[in-house]
């Protein structure tokens, strides 16, 4: 039975026969887990919990050459230049009519603002935009409910000048006086393209996280703040005083009006937009904006309202109906919930305590639907099963506790291994969730697993909402440290999958369409080999007069149409990783060849029986030499 844990599992046959996927079989749910400080997006099997697939996104991936190959650099650029690591934290897949559709998923970068949208055909990262005017894009990435936006939020606030916003050298203890924190708002068109359509100026709060509105608070974001203290040093401490924070309402629909009707103010925020362009055959490219439109809630009425909040909120999180705002006060004994038809009550009556910036803050007993009372230590977050239950993760206490969203009763409460996070429920942020399972994101995975020295995976646990009392099912450990996760129905994502690539579609500059077509051109001391592949052999694979000094590039062109046969490329010595060139696809390495000698090259993906048969040579002579270029396959 293997070796048992120290803490109760909860487990028995029923809990592995609900877990198991037979030999050949499907999970019924796919979960995207967000990969922490790997920069990418794990894919893994629901209710199996097996890992299937990484998405490469942020951060350069050698298993596929992601951010090394000669078209996926340009992934990677930035306004602090060529940024090969990334901080994932939220992922969230795109909607229609508030329910999860299967197209797209974006996730957020922490550390250098961005966001990537990941497209669900073919798991690929897309696009990647960054977000000016901003430090620590925690708050992110959320759609609404057509995915007309996604919204972003500075973590950091940061000093910015008063016409245009920028990055301002002075003291530090200025902060009450310079310090401001922004609110962007990126729009998607129907094919996916990313823009930042507005940012809202901030009091120089810290933003932390966000859910937008549905039903009848569609149209309105939700974005909780701590730090309301706006202190500067020892913010355990400082930041930790005040009894309420607040949870910024963002009227988003009223601010789009705005936008479109050329408000507000055209300041310099120059960010790049990142972008696979499959009209030139999958080559990415960076396109420099200079400009982006800020809105300034002193000046524009009925843009933004403050929700009192105690405190030091973390989550923030609107139940099915759209009727209900929870939050998640990391040092609160409570877990607030507000009323959104009190909220637009309160603001008909102008019923206000105050204002920060310009901005109404709303009586915190008028907007109140009520308080959950003894949720666990340190609530985080909240999802929903349709059913009218809510859920949430107790921190300190390592508990996931279930409540009714309308008398606010504790129903149920379960130990989980430990310090949960985030949690999910496939669908637990949308209008019509998949309330079967959820899982706890698990900050520790002590005494769960077989040691493996000071550095550990992550843990998630599965765990049964379908009946009154929950079940934990499974315990897996996951890459990085998973922040949140989102799931989906298989087969809404499944029907979607491409599973044929003619070359014919190839537009790639360098595509070789057969082998035919292969060959080595010299122009100078650049080197440009067409080169195809297909099981089990390169055409050419034998090469000659590449010189010391010489820059070669090998553009390889993958001939298989078939979706499950990519092919490897690796030179020995090349100071970047493989290639892995999927069906139909061209990538470039480039390779500067330091000494004279003969260089092997071979497929790095187990193609076929004659895998290793796969590979060829490269005769490099000194830079004075007068060898001529020559290739050839089969000769």
């Amino acid at each position: 039975m293997g070796c048992s844990s120290n803490g109760e599992f909860g487990s028995s046959a029923d809990a592995a026969e609900k877990v198991y996927v037979a030999p050949g079989e499907y999970d019924e749910f796919y979960g995207f887990f967000s990969g922490g400080y790997n920069g990418q997006l794990g894919v893994y099997g629901l209710p199996s919990g097996r890992h299937i697939f990484t998405i490469p996104v942020f951060s350069q991936a050698a298993v596929s050459g992601w951010g090394y190959s000669e078209e996926t650099k340009p992934m990677f650029q930035t306004t602090d230049g060529f940024v090969p690591w990334g901080d994932a934290h939220h992922p969230e897949l795109s909607q229609t009519n508030g329910e999860t559709d299967g197209r797209w998923v974006f996730i957020n970068e922490n550390n250098t603002p961005r966001i990537a949208r990941i497209g669900l055909d073919d798991f690929k990262t897309q696009e990647i935009i960054e977000i000016p005017n901003s430090a620590g894009n925690h708050a992110s990435s959320f759609v609404t409910p057509n995915t007309e936006y996604v919204s972003a939020a500075t973590r950091f606030s940061v000093p910015m000048d008063e016409e245009e916003l920028q990055n301002m050298d002075v003291s530090i203890d200025s902060y009450k006086e310079n310090f401001h924190g922004t609110l962007s708002f990126i729009k998607v068109s129907d094919e996916g393209a990313m823009s930042v359509d507005f940012q809202i100026r901030m009091p120089g709060f810290n933003y932390d996280l966000s859910h937008a509105g549905k039903g009848p608070s569609d149209g309105w974001s939700f974005f909780t703040s701590y730090n309301s203290e706006q202190a500067h040093t020892l913010l355990e401490i400082n930041a930790s005083k005040n009894d309420k924070d607040y949870i910024a309402a963002v009227n988003w629909r009223k601010a789009a009006e705005y936008a479109a009707e050329g408000r507000g103010k055209m300041i310099p925020g120059e960010h790049y937009r990142n972008y696979i362009d499959h009209e030139e055959g999958g080559v990415a490219k960076s396109e420099l904006i200079e400009e982006v439109r800020v809105l300034d809630p002193r000046e524009l009425e009925g843009l933004v309202y403050f929700l009192p909040t105690p405190k030091s909120p973390h989550g923030v999180d609107v139940d099915p109906s759209g009727r209900y705002i929870a939050a998640g006060g990391k040092l609160s004994t409570v877990i607030p919930v507000h009323s959104f038809a009190k909220i637009q009550q309160a603001i008909e009556d102008e019923d206000f305590e105050g204002e920060e910036m310009g901005i109404p803050v709303l009586n915190y007993n008028s907007i109140l639907h009520g308080e959950v009372q003894n949720p666990g230590l340190g609530p985080l977050h909240t999802e929903f099963d349709g059913k009218g239950n809510a859920y949430t993760t107790a921190f300190i206490s390592s508990e996931i506790v279930k409540w009714d969203l309308e008398t606010l009763e504790v129903e149920d409460r379960i130990d989980v291994y430990y310090s949960p996070g985030h949690l999910m429920i496939p669908g637990g942020d949308s209008q019509k969730p998949d309330g079967k399972y959820l899982v706890a994101l698990n900050k520790i995975t002590k005494d769960r697993y077989l040691p493996t020295g000071p550095e550990m995976f992550h843990s998630a646990q599965l765990i049964d909402i379908s009946g009154d009392k929950m079940e934990l099912l499974l315990d897996f450990p996951t890459e990085g440290e998973p922040h949140y996760a989102q799931g989906i129905a298989a087969e809404k994502v499944m029907d979607n999958q491409k599973r044929f690539y003619e070359i014919a579609d190839n537009a790639h500059p360098y595509v070789t369409q057969g082998e035919k077509e292969a060959r080595v051109e010299r122009d100078g001391n650049t080197v440009h080999v067409y080169m195809t592949t297909i099981r089990s052999h390169y055409a050419p694979d034998n090469i000659e007069g590449i010189k010391v000094g010489d820059e070669v590039y090998f553009h390889v062109t993958n001939l298989e149409q078939d979706w499950d046969v990519p092919h490897g490329f690796a030179v020995k010595g090349a100071n970047n990783a493989e290639l892995l060139i999927m069906p139909g696809e061209t990538l470039t390495l480039k390779w500067e060849p330091k000494k004279a000698g003969v260089v092997p090259f071979y497929c790095t993906d187990f193609c076929s029986a004659l895998h290793q048969e796969m590979s060829g040579y490269v005769r490099v002579s000194p830079a004075d030499s007068d060898v001529e270029i020559s290739y050839g396959t089969g000769q």
